[in-house]
């Protein structure tokens, strides 16, 4: 009597169960381009994206400090590739907030949401500046004197952002925008606190903690204050940021050489 395949035990053909493997697996993405990426594709991951993904991400893909969602339109720090990034959606990132997208959504929904991502980054190679960044350099050191506020590769300030690849998640209108209306985008992150103690005294600082017994804030000295809520009579949040706005400061050539020097800082790409 002849050995009786595996298979024929199942009810199965070889044809049947391959497609049975392939169909029950979660689906990988592989480097053989995106399909998906037509201007309609686009636009129907950016409504996927908002509707979805926006929660973390912020409407504008900028990320988000609180919930530490990365910001999406600069270098991607964990995928270099569309299939890169079609994986993390599929499977998440363990050991973060990054969830697995739900396994009922088709892979061409996924692929355009990757387009998407993929249409808010662009070569910065290709931006032509007006300024010369090298005398921006000059500025930030000195006359500007950005770098009593601002750190670059672990040289400066610590009252504002670090800005060591700022260029990586910032265009040069965003740049511009901040450099003369500050006020115009303030990360949560660099809000201040206002408070008063039970004795009167008022004090003033980015919040460095709080939790529901205490509070700490760092003033403009880099002191830090801390205060139990039973001793606060009450504080108040500063929304507005504490970076001057040097419209009418500089001069239009020397803010177009800051924003040049600004777009240039970013990590060095291996070759």
């Amino acid at each position: 009597m002849g050995q009786i395949s595996p298979l024929r035990w199942l009810g199965l053909s070889a044809a049947a169960l391959s497609a049975f493997i392939v169909t029950s697996l979660p689906s990988h993405g592989e480097d053989a381009g995106n399909l998906y990426n037509t201007a309609v594709d686009i636009r129907l991951g950016q409504r996927y994206f908002e509707r979805q993904c926006s929660r973390c991400h912020g409407f504008d893909a900028k990320g988000n400090d609180e919930t530490g969602a990365p910001d999406l339109t600069g270098r991607l720090n964990r995928a270099s590739s569309d299939a890169g990034i079609f994986n993390i959606i599929r499977e998440g990132v363990p050991g973060t907030a990054m969830l697995p997208v739900d396994s009922e959504v088709p892979d061409a929904t996924v692929w355009q949401l990757v387009s998407y991502i993929g249409s808010l980054r662009y070569d910065p190679a290709s931006v032509e500046l007006a300024g010369d960044a090298d005398s921006g350099a000059r500025l930030f050191n000195g006359a500007a004197d950005c770098s009593s506020c601002h750190m670059i590769e672990g040289e400066g300030g610590r009252m504002g952002p670090d800005l060591s690849r700022v260029g990586e998640n910032s265009t040069p209108d965003d740049l511009m925008t901040a450099l003369v209306n500050p006020d115009a985008d303030v990360d949560p992150r660099w809000w201040q606190l206002r408070v008063t103690d039970r004795e009167g005294s008022v004090r003033q600082g980015f919040r460095m903690n709080e939790d529901s017994f205490s509070l700490r804030i760092m003033d403009d000295n880099a002191e830090l204050w801390s205060y139990p809520k039973n001793r606060i009579a009450n504080y108040d949040r500063i929304e507005t940021s504490t970076m001057p706005s040097y419209d009418g400061r500089l001069t239009e050539s020397e803010l177009d050489d800051l924003v040049a020097y600004l777009f240039s800082l970013r990590r060095e790409v291996q070759q």
